[in-house]
């Protein structure tokens, strides 16, 4: 069941794909979301960049779309970059693992540099601190390798971020180095 509450809070997608294997571990809603500076040579979702694009959706119908599906094993944040949306999106991890699922986020920002930034502004904290798995880092384009799981080059780290937060320091996820 999903608060009423939850309709009042939005955030700006560029779309949802509801069943995805290839966004993270498992079975899992990828939810790309509409806003990136980054600016990557070779991005595959250039569509994303635009900071008014995309629809502006609110959490509740999200969650119902989560909801829907009892095989998830989690939902992916893509973008676009997610942490130009943090308040909403902390608020979707925190739904989301009270639904049993993990969450997986995808960021052209390094998790040094989310720290840095989650300094002056909580929310950005809020969301770090939501998310389970963290795949960091700018897409380079000359550093490309398609045998890399869950990244597009070599240069980008697949972060456990339970491991991360007690020892102070990015920490691989296991099987993923």
């Amino acid at each position: 069941m999903v608060d009423k509450e939850l309709e009042n809070i939005t955030v700006r997608l560029s779309g949802i794909v509801s069943e995805s294997v290839v966004d993270g571990v498992g079975f899992r809603m990828a939810i790309f979301t509409q806003g990136c500076k980054h600016d990557c040579k070779g991005c595959h979702n250039p569509q994303t960049h635009a900071l008014d694009g995309g629809e502006v959706t609110d959490l509740k119908f999200i969650l119902e779309e989560i909801e829907k599906d009892p095989l998830l094993d989690g939902i992916t944040l893509s973008g676009g970059e997610p942490f130009l949306q943090p308040k909403p999106l902390a608020v979707l991890c925190r739904e989301a693992h009270k639904r049993g699922l993990d969450v997986w986020c995808y960021s052209g920002y390094t998790y040094e540099e989310l720290c840095a930034l989650a300094e002056k502004d909580a929310d950005i904290g809020a969301l770090l601190d939501g998310i389970d798995v963290l795949i960091d880092g700018r897409f380079v384009m000359e550093k490309l390798d398609l045998k890399l799981k869950f990244r597009g080059s070599s240069n980008q780290r697949v972060l456990d971020m339970k491991k991360t937060r007690e020892s102070g320091s990015p920490v691989w996820l296991e099987g993923m180095e």
